[in-house]
């Protein structure tokens, strides 16, 4: 659950199968880009991060010819290590429910745009364009919709269409203007609108949109549609049919909610097809959950999933971008739906990088890193290998640096680990609480071996959730180094080889 007030997330429905092809990749490591250090902000004696330095996602994305976009909620705009990190790292908002019917027409005629216009101030101070998420979905549709005589629903819908979509005209880069229209079989879904008017509720909502804002990107949103299957046949059918009679539809977002290591093999074919048609593709509102709390494995073939799918987009001439359904996974709706669930974002609950975020890296570009030398700490001491021993369990100390190889530490991009004499630093028995020694120990990938570098010199385990620290601001050479809860403080400052 989120550290802020509880989020009203998106229908729980999307607790159904994915495309029965499924991507089963061994869970290996990528080489991914180790991280980019992190800001530190906040609260005294914490590691509380922010905004990663450049390269940014958006950065990156932008240098591809796309975006790269995050979700967030009214309530998150208070979380100055979410806000932070979102605007350093997307370019593209979508608001989690801000602009849903229930919020922006709770009851007929009277409007209410106030928590949808917060997001897009934010989006504008951090120069971020915005997807407007949606104007016609049969959940979170307040029940006086639903209660309307046949006849009443379609100039309902389009007064509503036409009253938001002017009041955020040119302050949009796009809208979901209809989402989720079909069942997991193809069938059109039995809501207010379908029943009152038939399939041809899409075409009018759409050719009412467009009137209203005719600069907006106009799209069909759905889940359970990123592989080819039935639904996301029915879906192919309905835009060929819609370009057809000339309706304006500029694209389909794939929102990819996905469970680990279950990815459609035939993502990038599927977006082919539908940009062939002459409609844009995004994927908007991506997640990869997984069991919690997470193991290495997953969290390495999540690094893999969300690479995959961010190549996929690449490769398609037509997909425009990536956005994720969340800041980080503190602020995801996935344990709020999916018991024993969770972990499913590019940002852990600390809105620390994860693999996924150094594999998205990769995938986009980024630079990858891996220095050779010392590892300059507190009092001018270097991370020394004891006795240059390459015994497992030999500790590691803080010693006088000497330029010896006990000494010449390797930032390693894949994973994350700190390598000296081939191999890696590690917390010992993979242990969690405040003086646990560190030591040396045969390279595993494990997440007692994974290391994050921040902004402030420290060291984070996000296993431990601890810091690499010199014990008692030591020193003396030959200290055990040890892991501690995180802060500020000289003696978790680390100075890496570059």
């Amino acid at each position: 659950m989120p550290s802020h007030s509880p989020r009203s997330r998106p229908a729980a429905h999307r607790s159904t199968g994915r495309s029965p092809r499924s991507l089963k990749t061994a869970a290996t490591a990528l080489t991914a880009a180790l991280a980019a250090a992190l800001c530190l902000t906040g609260l005294t004696g914490a590691a509380t991060p922010a905004a990663a330095s450049s390269p940014s996602l958006k950065s990156l994305a932008e240098s591809k010819g796309i975006y790269f976009g995050g979700e967030i909620t009214q309530d998150l705009l208070s979380n100055s290590t979410a806000t932070s990190l979102a605007g350093s790292q997307f370019d593209m908002i979508t608001p989690g429910n801000e602009m849903k019917w229930d919020t922006t027409e709770p009851s007929q005629g009277n409007f209410n745009f106030g928590p949808g216009d917060a997001i897009v101030n934010f989006a504008q101070a951090n120069g971020m364009k915005v997807r407007g998420h949606n104007l016609v979905w049969y959940s979170q549709l307040p029940s006086w919709v639903s209660n309307l005589p046949s006849g009443q629903v379609q100039s309902a819908m389009e007064n509503h269409i036409t009253t938001e979509a002017t009041h955020y005209k040119g302050e949009v880069y796009s809208w979901d203007v209809v989402n989720e229209p079909f069942n997991d079989d193809g069938s059109y879904r039995g809501d207010a609108f379908y029943n009152a008017m038939g399939s041809g509720y899409i075409a009018d909502a759409l050719r009412t949109a467009h009137a209203a804002d005719p600069g907006a990107k106009l799209y069909i949103n759905d889940y359970n549609i990123e592989g080819e299957n039935a639904k996301s046949n029915a879906l192919y059918s309905l835009v060929q049919q819609l370009k057809s009679q000339g309706v304006p539809i500029d694209g389909v977002g794939f929102e990819s909610h996905f469970i680990v290591g279950q990815l459609p093999t035939d993502l990038q074919a599927n977006m082919a097809r539908f940009t062939a048609l002459g409609v844009n593709v995004a994927v908007t509102e991506l997640d990869d959950r997984m069991p919690t709390p997470p193991s290495t494995g997953n969290l390495t073939q999540q690094a893999t999933d969300d690479a995959y799918v961010v190549q996929a987009c690449l490769a398609t001439n037509g997909c425009v971008g990536v956005s994720q359904w969340a800041v980080g996974d503190a602020d995801s709706w996935v344990p709020g739906f999916f018991s024993g669930y969770g972990a499913a974002t590019l940002f852990d609950s600390n809105y620390q990088p994860k693999p996924s975020f150094n594999a998205v890296v990769n995938a986009l570009g980024g630079s990858s890193g891996g220095a050779t030398g010392p590892i300059v700490g507190y009092g001018g001491l270097c991370l020394d290998d004891r006795a240059a021993s390459t015994a497992d369990l030999n500790p590691i100390q803080v010693y006088t640096c000497n330029g010896t190889t006990a000494q010449q530490w390797t930032v390693n991009q894949a994973g994350n680990t700190l390598r000296v004499l081939g191999k890696c630093l590690d917390v010992n028995g993979g242990g969690t609480a405040d003086g646990t020694t560190v030591d040396l120990y045969t390279c595993n990938n494990t997440g007692a071996q994974v290391w994050m570098p921040q902004s402030n010199g420290s060291l984070y385990n996000p296993q431990s959730g601890k810091c690499l620290d010199d014990s008692g601001w030591s020193t003396t050479p030959g200290t055990q180094a040890q892991i501690w809860d995180c802060s500020t403080n000289a003696n978790q400052q680390w100075k890496l080889p570059s």
